[in-house]
């Protein structure tokens, strides 16, 4: 995946960015495969799973942005992947400001103070595609503009469409935001970014990089300044993470 470099702008990581008590106000990746056809969400027959409305609200539209995003059915997203704030993993060891991303659970978690951290849920690369390593946010973009590279361009006839990029927009696979990984001075071409396709999430099926839903990349989008340090995780892991509901007094506000 490759995509048109982004200005970089200056940052530095403040302490207050990640206390608890912040309030939420606010691949290439394209899958290659279509939805499953069965709910992440298992339900009784002939009902609907009931929707808590603080997870509507923040998972609603948005339409003070130069393209407008629709609500998320959060029916079809299974809860485990609703953002939210919980304990750190014990085997995760990092320090407050840092993005660690688990592919093996589907979890971005962006580090807070006393072992707590906002954690989101991801869509990552599917196998032979998965990407791990230490980077660090060294550009950022609001609806980035998406160029395919030629090995995807061979294999896939619609990101062939785009030899000279695919302009930012409600169609484009980075959706509204995305951050640009790097390694010292070079570009991992790994992306953290959003989607049009938010029933990927909690799936392994992009072309590598980590994907949110477009509620969620911007509001990580205005948390994580330039310069900072992301941990992407083996695609495996000693012990799968709980799979909790979210729980009264762990959801942001």
């Amino acid at each position: 995946m490759n995509d048109t470099k982004p200005l970089k702008s200056a940052g530095k990581l403040s302490r207050r960015t990640f206390m608890i008590g912040l309030p939420v106000v606010l691949a290439a990746c394209q899958t290659t495969q279509p939805p499953g056809s069965s709910s992440s969400i298992v339900t009784g027959p002939g009902s609907a799973p009931p929707i808590d409305q603080g997870f509507a609200s923040m998972y609603g539209p948005i339409t003070d942005e130069p393209f407008p995003i629709a609500a998320i059915d959060l029916s079809k997203i299974n809860p485990r992947y609703y953002r939210q704030v919980v304990d750190l993993p014990s085997s995760i060891n990092a320090a407050p400001g840092t993005i660690v991303v688990d592919p093996y659970n589907h979890f971005l978690y962006l580090v807070f103070e006393n072992n707590t951290a906002l954690r989101y849920g991801v869509g990552v690369g599917r196998e032979g595609f998965a990407w791990s390593g230490d980077a660090t946010i060294q550009a950022k973009q609001q609806w980035p503009k998406w160029h395919p590279p030629k090995e995807m361009m061979a294999r896939d006839p619609n990101a062939a469409k785009w030899p000279n990029g695919m302009p930012g927009g409600p169609g484009n696979p980075l959706g509204a935001r995305a951050l640009y990984l790097y390694q010292g001075k070079v570009d991992t071409l790994y992306r953290i970014h959003g989607t049009t396709q938010p029933w990927s999430i909690g799936k392994s099926l992009s072309s590598g990089c980590i994907r949110l839903m477009n509620q969620d990349i911007i509001d990580l989008y205005n948390r994580a300044p330039i310069g900072t340090k992301v941990q992407v995780l083996g695609n495996s892991t000693p012990e799968p993470v709980a799979a909790n509901q979210p729980k009264g007094g762990t959801r942001p506000s």
